[in-house]
């Protein structure tokens, strides 16, 4: 397969679903640069483009370890704003993996999914 545009995965190295989508990418000979949120953060300038194109309700993951552990001041009255800060100060609260392939941004991992849109790409 032939790709030009850089192919970025975000994600926490130990997470499960993102060491099925590595798999997956590495299965299918798809080249990709991993970016760690734990290791390497996440900007704000990032979080808002990823807000305004998937959504921050999406982005933010609320059935995990690290929403549970939050305060409930910090999760009240949840807004872009909060929502934003929230990821900035715990990154692991970002849904994960999220893959840039320069054309689509696609939160989350199902095989069929990535499929159909590597598939796609002309």
């Amino acid at each position: 397969m032939s790709i030009t545009q850089t192919i970025k995965l975000y994600g926490i190295a130990n997470c499960d679903t993102v060491k099925k989508a590595r798999n997956w990418l590495k299965d299918q000979g798809i080249e990709y640069e991993f970016h760690d949120y734990k290791k390497e953060g996440v900007d704000e300038a990032r979080l808002r483009e990823w807000s305004r194109a998937l959504g921050w309700e999406a982005l933010l993951n609320r059935r995990g370890t690290t929403w549970r552990k939050l305060d409930e001041a910090e999760k009240s009255l949840l807004d872009e704003e909060r929502a934003i800060r929230i990821m900035m100060n715990h990154s692991s609260i970002i849904k994960r993996p999220l893959l840039d392939d320069g054309q689509h941004l696609t939160l989350g991992f199902k095989p069929e999914v990535y499929t159909e849109l590597f598939n796609n790409r002309s």
